[in-house]
């Protein structure tokens, strides 16, 4: 008895097979180009659970840390801080009458706050700063540690954001001219990008040298600025809209999506810095300083990085070779 021969594959199969080869070779060769580098560094920090957390985080922080500070100065410094948050989050109208309830008096949130309040206050506030942290060492791969110490940086972080704050202020005060808005603006991006240069280098803990996250810092502070901007055009209706269908609650919603677009940035921001710091161009010697490595002096090694690219399939366990990837490889650190 002779074995029946192989049927002969269909043409449609043939078609089908050259055209997922010619796919990946278009996709290997893009994992080459920086944005391939930049979308595989992504991928490896998991850029969209990061990106949530780090805005549930940012929210529950933010707004009790700037009340209990706002407390603590003047009625005029106060007035203007609430008037500055709620024009970059588009709050007017109803919507606005119940922000403005929660900066009540200095007296009245001192009483109501007291120092367990305010201490539970920077608590939360420091706890962003852990999850920032997180973020960029995840991004440079650098191995954890700190301890104590990160919580200071912490503190030390949330500090350079409320003078961030009354910077933008008394240049508002300051410059009431008729180009004073332009100038004030100006001033804040140069501070913004100026403070998030800082933020990376504290939170790497000095490890990395200046010059290779000055393309985070440019990304972050002139992103966060016209993300701000942007954020004018379509935020008032979103806040509108949810506060007439939720109340109170409806404003928490819409925030919340405005921390996690700026979280986004800030991770792509912060990614975007050893994706091209580390590349073998122009642009990464010079951010090297023509040095092999964009350490500083006593530095720690850097985590061994995967044994290829990551992928979208990566993600999902579905790579057909293995990426040798361990997603998540980078301790968390309270």
């Amino acid at each position: 008895m002779t074995d029946k021969p192989a049927p002969a594959p269909s043409s449609s199969g043939n078609r089908l097979r050259r055209a997922r080869a010619c796919a990946g070779r278009y996709a290997e060769r893009i994992e080459t180009t920086p944005l391939g580098s930049l979308w595989s560094r992504l991928l490896e920090v998991e850029f969209i659970d990061r990106s949530i957390a780090l805005a549930a985080k940012a929210f529950v922080s933010f707004f009790p840390f700037l009340i209990v500070v706002t407390a603590l100065t003047p009625d005029s410094v106060r007035d203007e801080v609430l008037i500055d948050v709620s024009g970059r989050f588009g709050i007017s109208g109803t919507a606005y009458g119940t922000v403005q309830q929660a900066f009540t008096s200095a007296d009245e949130t001192r009483a109501a706050t007291g120092v367990i309040g305010a201490l539970i206050a920077l608590a939360f506030a420091v706890s962003f700063t852990t999850a920032l942290q997180r973020v960029y060492l995840r991004a440079w791969r650098r191995p954890p540690g700190g301890g104590a110490r990160n919580r200071g940086r912490g503190a030390v972080w949330m500090a350079g954001i409320v003078a961030l704050m009354l910077v933008l202020t008394f240049a508002r005060d300051m410059l009431a001219i008729p180009t004073g808005e332009v100038l004030a603006w100006a001033i804040g991006l140069v501070v913004a990008t100026g403070l998030w240069w800082w933020t990376a280098h504290l939170m790497l803990r000095g490890d990395v040298r200046w010059r290779p996250l000055l393309p985070t810092a440019l990304l972050t502070g002139v992103g966060s600025w016209l993300y701000t901007l942007a954020a004018a055009a379509w935020m008032p209706a979103t806040v509108t809209k949810q506060f007439a269908q939720f109340g109170a609650f409806g404003i928490a919603l819409a925030l919340v999506t405005w921390f996690t677009g700026l979280a986004f940035l800030v991770i792509v921001a912060a990614v975007l810095g050893p994706t091209l710091a580390e590349a073998d161009d122009t642009l990464g010697r010079w951010l090297r300083t023509g040095r092999p490595t964009v350490l500083g002096e006593g530095a720690p090694l850097p985590l061994p990085g995967p044994a290829r690219p990551v992928r979208l399939s990566d993600a999902f366990g579905r790579g057909s070779r293995g990426s040798g990837v361990p997603l998540g490889q980078v301790p968390d650190e309270d």
